[in-house]
């Protein structure tokens, strides 16, 4: 809500500049989709790392 609101704020004081910005706002989330996607991998990476090194913990601590 706050974005749309700032992009109204942006459409009263120069709107071409928003026009342009609503046009390149698809194209650029496109652009980064990859990213988001390499950045889920890692993390699941640094989460298996971290269920690995604690799993002895884990066995040793017994049920409760």
């Amino acid at each position: 809500m706050l974005g749309f609101i700032c992009w109204l704020l942006l459409l009263l004081l120069c709107w071409p500049l928003a026009l342009l910005a609503l046009l390149l706002y698809p194209i650029v989330w496109l652009i980064l989709l990859p990213l988001r996607l390499l950045g889920i991998g890692v993390d699941a990476v640094f989460e298996l790392l971290r269920a690995i090194l604690t799993l002895p913990a884990r066995v040793l601590r017994g049920r409760r």
